[in-house]
């Protein structure tokens, strides 16, 4: 039995079918690389946000000692205890 020898046209077609694959493959495989960046963004994303609902949580269950008002007293709205002196640097 004798095997017949694929014609020019069958070679094109061929060709023209690797070279899509091919295309599309590159094309995926942007998508990919692509779709990897964004999850890594947003799990960066998710933990920066885990770790400010934990410092807002410990903030609430903590509200109401007499140290961490007093710090929030001096830092944040620039007050001072009693007897206390400000002293402030500038360049």
């Amino acid at each position: 039995m004798k095997l017949k020898k694929a014609g020019f046209l069958t070679k094109i077609v061929v060709l023209a079918l690797l070279i899509a694959a091919s295309v599309g493959l590159l094309r995926m495989q942007g998508c990919l690389t692509e779709a990897r960046n964004e999850r890594e963004e947003l799990k960066a994303q998710v933990a920066e946000q885990t770790q400010r609902n934990a410092d807002l949580q410990d903030a609430v269950e903590n509200s109401d000692d007499p140290e961490r008002q007093a710090d929030i007293a001096r830092d944040k709205l620039g007050l001072a205890a009693p007897g206390e002196k400000v002293i402030i640097f500038t360049d």
